[in-house]
């Protein structure tokens, strides 16, 4: 079996694209480095079993930004949607204050992510994985998964 590294390479570059559409911006770096940020922070609030539910229906090339850097560790629950939203801006690091505006533009930004995964990733994997998420976090992130 030959492993097709430029489809997977094509299939990341569709879903880094169309995150940059729904985040409106031409920054592809931007747009990949609050994918990270909020993949990061994603994997630390869902168990272990829903992050591998979400990875089996990501491109190959983004399920790599998704793992990239993860270990193992306990998996601790959030207790609100200002603390999710926080917690991304430290996982964005040094450029949170280039990458984002304010509360609300972070706010549009993992929604943006959302979005994206929505054309990848089956809506009952969605729901499942947002279901094991704190009332007021499923509750910002639903809004951008409903189509």
């Amino acid at each position: 079996m030959q492993l097709d590294f430029e489809k997977y390479a094509m299939k990341g570059n569709e879903f880094l694209h169309q995150l940059e559409e729904n985040l409106h911006t031409a920054d592809r770096d931007r747009a990949a480095r609050i994918l990270k940020a909020t993949f990061r922070v994603l994997r630390n609030h869902l168990t272990f079993e829903e992050s591998l539910q979400l990875l089996a229906q990501l491109p190959m090339a983004i399920k790599a930004v998704y793992v990239d850097g993860w270990q193992k560790k306990d998996h601790f629950r959030i207790k609100n949607s200002i603390d999710f939203i926080q917690e991304i801006a430290e996982a964005d690091g040094m450029s949170v204050w280039t990458d984002f505006a304010s509360l609300e533009d972070m706010q549009h930004a993992v929604n943006a992510v959302i979005q994206t995964m929505n054309l990848y990733v089956s809506t009952a994997e969605i729901d499942q994985a947002l279901n094991t998420l704190p009332k007021q976090v499923r509750e910002i992130l639903t809004l951008a998964h409903r189509p």
